[in-house]
């Protein structure tokens, strides 16, 4: 009987190694990769001139309150406005400022929703030829080594699939 847990323990500890053995692993750096694809250059272009679109439109609202601003103080000094319009007028510029703050977070909303407009289909395509390589020459895992010190310990370089999953995107 205890012979038989020795074979047992065995055969299960030999069953583990052989399954062990027909895993293949491989890594990439997704960042890497994709800073080298025309369509993340094109659209971080296409980003970045909207960003700078709406920054220009951010800015002139705020040059048109501090002109607002300037005009009201020079009319309290110069005693043109009386103290219940001085009141109205800072009423409606501290709206207005409200509008500013509102418009900066519509512009990072904006922004961030583009982004994922025009890099989900990127990043789509990206994880379809990894998926694809990684059908292909049959690895088990992959790993994206971009994504901090902690996910990957140790990697032998010839287990780099970032070179067939750049001639599956054609680059």
């Amino acid at each position: 009987m205890k012979s038989l847990k020795i074979i047992l323990t065995i055969a299960a500890f030999l069953a583990l190694t052989f399954e062990a053995d027909a895993q293949k692993f491989g890594y990439l750096d997704s960042n890497a990769l994709l800073t080298e694809l025309n369509e993340v250059k094109q659209a971080n272009a296409e980003l970045e001139a909207l960003q700078k679109q709406m920054q220009s439109k951010g800015q002139q609202m705020l040059k048109d309150l501090q002109e607002k601003y300037n005009e009201v103080g020079r009319k309290e000094q110069q005693g043109e406005i009386s103290p219940k319009q001085l009141e109205d007028e800072v009423t409606k510029l501290r709206a207005e400022e409200q509008g500013i703050a509102e418009y900066e977070q519509q512009m990072q909303q904006k922004i961030f929703e583009k982004q994922n407009q025009l890099l989900q289909p990127i990043i789509d395509k990206v994880n379809a030829a990894i998926t694809s390589v990684a059908k292909e020459q049959g690895y088990t895992y992959i790993f994206d080594r971009s994504a901090g010190t902690g996910v990957l310990l140790y990697a032998d370089e010839s287990s780099d699939i970032s070179s067939l999953v750049k001639a599956k995107l054609g680059l």
